[in-house]
C-alpha cells in the first residue's frame, strides 16, 4: 500500500504540473494579455502603450520563466527607478520594498493579487470555496440517500413495474441540465406571479408571496430553507440520477449471484438477503461514482451558482474568466486539480478496502 500511495501521489505531482502549465499558457496567450492591458488601463491603449503595459507588469518575460515565477521557484519580476525597487510581483504582494521576497509563488503561499475584486487571491479563494463547500455539503445529504434508495429500489426486482418507473425517473433527471431544472424550479416555487406560490399564498398556507427564495446570496449570511433548497435541489437532482443508474446495474448483478441463490433456497427472507449479503457488494462501485461526483461538484456548480447568484467558488471562477482575472483563473484551476486527483486517490484507496478481491491481489 505504501508503494501504491507513493506512486500515486508523484503521478499526481506530475499530473498537477502539467496541467497547470497548460492553463498557465492558455490565460498567458498575447490576445489575452492585451484584453488585460486595456482592461487595467482604463483607456484606449495604442499597440505601443500596451506593449509598454505588459513590460512594466511582468508579462513581457518568456512564459517559462513567468511560469517558474507563479510557481515561485523563479525569483519574481521587479521594476526599478533609480536603483530603486518600485513595482514588482513581491513589491506588490507587501506593499513595502523593504520587506519583500525574492520568490513569492505558489510554493510560499502566495496566489496573485485579483484585478476583478482587488484582493489577494488567497483570500478571494478561502471565502468561495467554504461558500461552495456548504453548498456541496448539503447536495452530497440530500443526493447519496436518494440515489442509493432509489437503485436499489430499482435492482432488487428487475423488470417490475418499481423498476421501471425509478429508472424512467433517474434518466429523466440526469437528462435534465441544471440551467433547465432551476429555471423550472424558480418559476414553480420562486415566483410570486407563476406556478405554486401564489396559489399557496391566496390559501394562506405561506406567509410571503413566494415559497422559496430565487436568489440564495443572502446565504451568505445564514443559510435557511427557503434560501438555500433551490440550490440544493437543482444540483443535488442532476447527480442523483446517474449514481442511481450505477446503483441499479449493481445491485442487479448482485441479485443474480450465486450465493444469493444459495441463500434463497436455504429459507433465508428477502430482505434479510438484501440488507445482509447483496447491499454491501452492491455499493462497491457507486462509492466510486460518488467520490468522482466531488470534482464534478466543485466545478459544475458553476451554472447553479450563477442562475442563484450564490458567490461561491463556481461563481468566482466565472467572475474571474468574463473579467480575464489571470491570477484568479490560476489559483482556481490549481484548486480544480487538486480536488480532482485528491477524490481518485481516496475513492482508488476505499475501492481497495471495500473489495476484498482487490486487496487479496
Amino acid at each position: 500500500m505504501l508503494l501504491f500511495l507513493t506512486r500515486r501521489i508523484g503521478l499526481m505531482l506530475i499530473t498537477a504540473l502539467c496541467l497547470t502549465f497548460i492553463v498557465f499558457a492558455l490565460t498567458n496567450m498575447p490576445a489575452k494579455l492585451k484584453t488585460l492591458a486595456k482592461t487595467q488601463a482604463g483607456g484606449r491603449l495604442t499597440d505601443a502603450e500596451v506593449v509598454s503595459w505588459i513590460n512594466e507588469n511582468g508579462y513581457g518575460t518568456p512564459m517559462l520563466t513567468r511560469y517558474g515565477e507563479w510557481l515561485g521557484v523563479v525569483p519574481g519580476w521587479v521594476r526599478e527607478e533609480d536603483g530603486v525597487v518600485v513595482r514588482g510581483r513581491c513589491v506588490d504582494l507587501t506593499d513595502d520594498p523593504g520587506r519583500a521576497g525574492e520568490r513569492c509563488g505558489l510554493l510560499q503561499g502566495d496566489w496573485g493579487y485579483s484585478t476583478r475584486f482587488q484582493d489577494n487571491v488567497g483570500t478571494v479563494l478561502s471565502a468561495r470555496l467554504g461558500a461552495t463547500g456548504l453548498l456541496m455539503m448539503w447536495v452530497l445529504i440530500v443526493m447519496v440517500p436518494m440515489a442509493l434508495i432509489t437503485g436499489v429500489l430499482a435492482g432488487m426486482r428487475e423488470g417490475s413495474r418499481t423498476d421501471r418507473t425509478l429508472s424512467t425517473f433517474a434518466i429523466a433527471s440526469t437528462a435534465t441540465p441544471e440551467y433547465v431544472s432551476g429555471v423550472v424550479f424558480i418559476a414553480l416555487l420562486a415566483s410570486s406571479t407563476v406556478g405554486i406560490s401564489p396559489i399557496l399564498a391566496d390559501w394562506g398556507w405561506i406567509d410571503g408571496r413566494v415559497l422559496f427564495q430565487g436568489n440564495a446570496r443572502s446565504a451568505i449570511e445564514g443559510i435557511t430553507l427557503s434560501n438555500f433548497t433551490l440550490p440544493v435541489l437543482t444540483v443535488a437532482l442532476y447527480g442523483m440520477g446517474y449514481v442511481a443508474r450505477i446503483t441499479r446495474a449493481s445491485m442487479t448483478e448482485v441479485m443474480t449471484q450465486q450465493y444469493i441463490r444459495t441463500a434463497r433456497l436455504k429459507g433465508v427472507g428477502f430482505s434479510s438477503i438484501v440488507m445482509r449479503h447483496a447491499l454491501r457488494n452492491a455499493l462497491i462501485a457507486p462509492f466510486t461514482v460518488i467520490m468522482l461526483q466531488i470534482p464534478w461538484l466543485l466545478n459544475g456548480v458553476v451554472i447553479t451558482e450563477v442562475l442563484f447568484s450564490y458567490p461561491g467558488f463556481g461563481w468566482t471562477l466565472y467572475e474571474a474568466a468574463v473579467n480575464n482575472d489571470i491570477e484568479l483563473l490560476l489559483a482556481s484551476s490549481v484548486v480544480a486539480v487538486v480536488v480532482v486527483l485528491v477524490t481518485q486517490l481516496i475513492s482508488d484507496i476505499g475501492y481497495v478496502y471495500l473489495n476484498p478481491r482487490i486487496r487479496i491481489s
